[in-house]
């Protein structure tokens, strides 16, 4: 294993957003450098001084020392943060995180991997700027203070539950399923869609609980895949699969893998780069070998989908994880990252993550998704025509097959590549988006095909016409802000044709 020693890489590492990404304005092509991925000294951090490397192998020692606090964040880094740090962690922990505080040492150590401490408070600017901490360990300084939330942020943005053919199992797409196995993950993302369900309770979400007992829920939803056969595709996912024990998650997998109409198995879990060492268990190995030849005597593809969003996330263990999971005969493992200003929305962060993927860790890259409407979200989330620029912005660098399609999944409507949209008001951040399939919940709507459907762009993003319009009418309720934006597309329209 190769250890980070202080050499810098030619990855940017400092905080990339759309407003000051690199190579939008300069037009200069993207320099593409195969490089050796290194696991950060993790001894560098006062806390782990006296770690070994078997300990740090322990997939035991990286859950048990999970930072879930302030106060353990503080035993670690020790007086390498400024005291503003912690207080403006602190501060968001009480007024706006929407996620609970939990990384594994393993991702924790991935940020600031090139700035070597040197004294009290040295690595507080290298923490403020690291994109890794910046969606992991947001703080209240992170936030926008206008515009926090968007007016049409919910806490179910996409409308899971409202899909819900059995508790847990959302149908949405007319082939396809999302099994919500479990409500937690060994990490905690600071942008989760499933803010709603996922982890505990804030102290400002009060989170949803699943009512069932586990063995019932996972049988309603074998029972239902059972008897719709029109299903052919079950990413089974929560939470995350690695936080289900393994000879749970192995039945469950038998159990999907005997019914006839189940020809994809996609396996979902940020863990694969957060907690490698869960992976690379004998008993996960041993496992999945087994799920992997029953799925190819059946013909059936398992592939396990992984959550990556920024090119320091991967390391050697990162790559030795997957080439275990590889190894086992799985079809393949692809990379589900989200779009996040501060993170990546910039085309030269992008093209080392998925280079980083691609070349050292035998990982697709496959979406980026933009980062839903969730409460307190916005200075995460990018426009529509940014997203769009990026997309324009990496093409031609990787293999087609590898290069990533940045999507947007469109409440009531589901995945749609960026540039689908039906039409465009930039002035306001309303994007159009039209579908040609129902979802379970509108078998009986005739209108479900012929209605288009809203995506909003964060609004400090507009022209000052756009943010006035907001500043006048976000903060009607739903019913009159959505009147008000039908009068105002009408008005617009009429404009045009007398024009």
């Amino acid at each position: 294993m190769s250890v980070w020693t202080g050499r810098r890489s030619s990855t940017y590492s400092g905080t990339v957003t759309i407003e000051t990404s690199i190579g939008l304005e300069t037009g200069q092509p993207y320099p593409y450098q195969r490089v050796e991925l290194v696991e950060p000294d993790w001894t560098r951090f006062p806390g782990w001084k006296d770690v070994t490397e078997a300990d740090w192998r322990s997939v035991q020692w990286q859950r048990a020392h999970c930072v879930k606090n302030v106060k353990q964040l503080r035993e670690l880094m020790g007086d390498l943060l400024d005291e503003r740090f912690y207080a403006d962690l602190e501060r968001d922990q009480a007024e706006r995180a929407t996620m609970s505080m939990l990384v594994p040492p393993q991702m924790l150590n991935t940020m600031a991997p090139h700035d070597l401490p040197s004294g009290a408070g040295s690595l507080t600017d290298a923490f403020y700027a690291d994109p890794v901490r910046h969606y992991m360990i947001p703080v209240f300084s992170d936030r926008r203070t206008e515009w926090a939330s968007h007016p049409h942020a919910t806490r179910d943005s996409l409308h899971e539950h409202d899909m819900w053919v059995a508790e847990g199992l959302t149908h949405r797409y007319p082939t396809k399923v999302l099994a919500e196995l479990l409500p937690t993950c060994p990490q905690y993302c600071g942008h989760c869609t499933r803010m709603d369900l996922v982890g505990n309770s804030t102290a400002v979400i009060d989170k949803l609980k699943f009512v069932g007992k586990p063995n019932d829920r996972l049988g309603a939803m074998l029972d239902y895949l059972r008897r719709t056969p029109a299903v052919r595709d079950v990413v089974v996912s929560g939470g995350d699969v690695a936080n289900m024990p393994w000879p749970r998650l192995e039945a469950f997998l038998s159990e999907l893998l005997a019914i006839e109409n189940i020809r994809d198995i996609r396996l979902a879990t940020k863990a694969l780069m957060a907690l490698p060492q869960h992976w690379l268990q004998p008993e996960v190995v041993d496992g999945m070998s087994r799920i992997g030849a029953t799925a190819r005597a059946r013909g059936v593809s398992v592939a396990i989908h992984t959550h990556v969003n920024h090119a320091n996330s991967v390391t050697p263990l990162v790559a030795e994880a997957t080439r275990a999971m590889l190894d086992t005969g799985i079809r393949d493992v692809r990379n589900q990252g989200v779009i996040l200003n501060g993170v990546n929305a910039d085309p030269h962060a992008l093209l080392d993550l998925c280079f980083r993927l691609l070349d050292g860790a035998q990982i697709m890259p496959y979406y980026f998704y933009m980062c839903d409407m969730i409460p307190f979200s916005e200075h995460w989330r990018v426009s529509v025509a940014d997203a769009q620029r990026l997309q324009h912005a990496i093409m031609g660098y990787l293999p087609g097959f590898a290069t990533p399609r940045i999507v947007c999944d469109v409440p009531f409507v589901g995945k749609r590549w960026i540039h689908q949209l039906s039409s465009y008001d930039a002035e306001r951040g309303i994007s159009h988006w039209t579908k040609n399939y129902r979802t379970s919940i509108e078998a009986e709507d005739p209108e479900a095909l012929n209605r288009t459907y809203e995506y909003y762009d964060p609004i400090h993003t507009l022209p000052p016409e756009g943010q006035a319009w907001w500043a006048e009418h976000g903060s009607l309720d739903e019913s009159a802000l959505r009147a008000a934006e039908m009068a105002e597309a009408s008005r617009r329209t009429a404009a045009l044709q007398a024009h």
